[in-house]
C-alpha cells in the first residue's frame, strides 16, 4: 500500500515541486500520462484509481470534493516502474459518503526530480450512506473479432452513448479486451467499403507475452470515448475467455484447432493465463487481494438499495469436457467450491435490497464449445433436462438463495454478443427448487455480432425480449447497429428497479421495472 500522505505534506510538497518550475521548459523531460485516467470498486468510503506514466514517474494522487482542489481531503504517492508497465493504482481511504469526489495525479520525473508533468483530473460520486437514486450500465466485449478503433466513423462510440446515461458506476461483464484477436489494417466490409483501424504491433498476432497482453489493453485506451468516459464514469470489471485465448480452462492443452490456426507457441492455457491476469491486474482499477493476488471475484456494495457481486466463471473450472455427470466432481465445476461458499455467505450476509449477481456468461443459453460432439456447452447450461455437469453447482446456488429466503437477487451478463431478457421460473423447469429471477444479457459493446443462441430448459428461462441479427448474418460490424448495453436505475425512495436494453445510439429497446420483494 503506498504512503499516505497528510493534507500538510501534500501541500507543502506542491510548494516545493512548484518552486522548481525553471525545469517547465524542458518539455521532452516532463513525464506524461500516457493513457488517461480511471476508477473503480467505489464504496461509501473508498475507491481505486489509476494512471500510467510514460517513464519512471511517482505518481501524486490528491482528492477533493470540490474540482477547484481549495481543500485536499487526501493523498498518496505511488511510483511508476517498469515492472508494473508503468502503471499505478491504489486505494483513496476516508471518502464521504455520497459526494462526487475529484482526483488530481500529477508526475515527477524519477531521474529528475524538479522535472513535473501536467496534472490530470478525474472525477466519480462515491456510494450513498442512505437511500438515494443509483444507476449504473453494463455491457462486455471490447474491441472483438478485429473491429478495432475506427477513428473515421467515431471511434468506440457506445462508450460515449453510456456516459450520456451519467450512471454511477459501469459494470465490464468480461471480454474487456480480445488478447486473442489480432488487428488488422483494414477489414473488408459486405457492400464493399473499408473498416480502418488504428494498429499497434502488440495487437498485430494474439498475445502470448506479457507485453502483448499489456497492449491489448492499452489499445482500448486509444479511443477517445473510452478515456472520456474512464475520467467520468468508475468501472467494476470482471473477465471471461478473451482475456487470455477463447474458451479457455486452466491448464488446457493448445492443441485445438484454432490454437494451431493462431499460432500458438506455449503449451497450455496456464503459460497465458500466468501472464494474461498480470496484465489484467495492471490496468483495471480494481481491488489487490493480498491472500489470492489473482483473484477478480468480490462483492462491491454501493449504498443500502444495491450489492454487487462480481463472479469469476474461468479461473476454477474443470475442463470442458462432456459435462453429462450427474454428482459433482472436479471435472465439472465452474465457480469451483471456494468461490461458491463465498458467495453463498456473503449472499447471506446482504442486507441490500437488491443483490446483483454479475456472471460473464448467462445460465441459460447453449454456448458451444466446439462442433466436435463429445464436448458439451461451454458454458453452464448443458442441454434440455435435469442438471448435469457443470449445472449441478448453479442448482446447488439457486436453491441455496431459495432456502434461505435471499430475496431480489437479479443476473446480469454478456459474453453472447446480442442483448435479451430472460426470466426463470421453476414452473417452467426441469430443477425446481428455487425461486423466480430475472436474467438481463447484453454486449457487445463493440465486437461483432452473433446470436442469438438456444435457450435451455433444464431451469426454465423463458424469453422476454431479444435483439440480434436477422437469420443468416453473422459478425456484423459495430457500423450496423447491433451494439448493445443495459441501463439500470433504482429509485431511491421506493427501492423500486428499472431495467432499460439500449443500443449504441443509446435509443430504448425494451425495458422492465420490477418491485423489490
Amino acid at each position: 500500500m503506498s504512503p499516505p500522505l497528510t493534507r500538510r505534506r501534500v501541500l507543502t510538497g506542491a510548494a516545493a515541486l512548484t518552486l522548481a518550475r525553471p525545469g517547465i521548459s524542458r518539455a521532452a523531460d516532463r513525464p506524461a500520462l500516457s493513457h488517461g485516467l480511471q476508477s473503480g470498486d467505489v464504496s461509501g468510503s473508498e475507491a481505486v484509481v489509476w494512471a500510467r506514466a510514460d517513464r519512471p514517474s511517482r505518481a501524486v494522487i490528491e482528492w477533493a470534493t470540490t474540482e477547484r482542489f481549495t481543500e485536499i481531503g487526501g493523498g498518496v504517492f505511488v511510483d511508476a516502474l517498469p515492472e508494473s508497465d508503468l502503471t499505478v493504482k491504489t486505494v483513496l481511504q476516508g471518502l464521504p459518503p455520497d459526494q462526487d469526489i475529484h482526483y488530481r495525479v500529477r508526475l515527477q520525473n524519477l531521474a529528475e526530480p524538479t522535472i513535473l508533468g501536467e496534472p490530470l483530473t478525474g472525477r466519480f460520486r462515491s456510494a450513498p450512506a442512505q437511500g438515494r437514486d443509483v444507476s449504473f450500465c453494463w455491457s462486455g466485449d471490447t474491441a472483438g473479432q478485429g473491429w478495432g478503433i475506427d477513428e473515421s466513423r467515431g471511434g468506440m462510440t457506445i462508450y460515449a452513448a453510456m456516459l450520456r446515461n451519467r450512471p454511477d458506476f459501469f459494470l465490464h461483464s468480461g471480454d474487456t479486451i480480445y488478447a486473442d484477436g489480432p488487428i488488422q489494417a483494414e477489414v473488408r466490409l459486405p457492400d464493399g467499403g473499408l473498416w480502418r483501424n488504428i494498429v499497434t504491433e502488440e495487437k498485430a498476432k494474439p498475445a502470448e507475452t506479457l507485453a502483448e497482453f499489456r497492449g491489448a489493453y492499452k489499445y482500448n485506451l486509444l479511443d477517445r470515448n473510452v478515456l472520456a468516459m474512464n475520467r467520468e464514469i468508475p468501472i467494476l470489471a470482471q473477465w471471461d475467455d478473451h482475456e487470455v485465448t477463447n474458451n479457455w480452462w486452466p491448464g488446457e492443452p493448445l492443441t485445438r484447432a484454432e490454437h494451431r490456426r493462431r499460432g500458438y507457441t506455449a503449451a497450455n492455457s496456464l503459460v497465458l493465463a500466468a501472464r494474461a491476469t498480470r496484465a489484467f491486474h495492471e490496468y483495471m482499477p480494481m481491488r489487490f487481494e493480498p491472500a489470492e493476488p489473482g483473484r477478480v471475484y468480490r462483492r462491491v456494495s454501493y449504498g443500502p438499495h444495491l450489492d454487487v457481486f462480481l463472479l469469476d466463471m474461468r479461473s476454477y473450472r474443470g475442463p470442458n469436457g462432456a459435462n453429462d455427470e450427474t454428482e459433482p466432481s472436479a471435472r465439472t465445476q465452474f465457480l469451483g467450491p471456494a468461490q461458491l461458499t463465498w458467495l453463498k455467505r456473503e449472499l447471506k450476509a446482504s442486507r441490500a435490497t437488491w443483490k446483483a449477481i454479475a456472471a460473464d456468461m448467462p445460465l441459460g443459453l447453449i454456448v458451444t464449445y466446439d462442433t466436435d460432439r463429445r464436448f458439451g456447452s461451454e458454458a453452464v447450461a448443458q442441454g434440455d433436462g435435469l442438471p448435469l455437469g457443470r449445472e449441478l453447482e448453479i442448482a446447488d446456488l439457486l436453491r441455496f438463495i431459495r432456502d434461505q429466503d435471499i430475496r431480489n437477487t437479479v443476473w446480469f451478463t454478456a459474453d453472447v454478443h446480442y442483448t435479451a431478457a430472460h426470466h426463470y421460473d421453476p414452473n417452467r423447469a426441469h430443477f425446481q427448487e428455487f425461486a423466480p429471477f430475472w436474467e438481463f444479457v447484453s454486449g457487445p459493446l463493440h465486437a461483432g455480432t452473433f446470436g442469438p443462441a438456444k435457450l435451455d430448459d433444464t431451469f426454465g428461462p423463458q424469453l422476454r425480449f431479444v435483439k440480434a441479427p436477422p437469420a443468416g448474418r453473422q459478425n456484423l460490424s459495430p457500423a450496423e447497429g447491433y451494439q448493445f448495453f443495459g441501463h439500470v436505475a433504482i429509485a431511491g425512495a421506493t427501492g423500486q428497479m428499472t431495467v432499460t436494453l439500449k443500443d449504441a445510439a443509446d435509443a430504448d429497446l425494451w425495458r422492465t421495472v420490477l418491485d423489490p420483494a
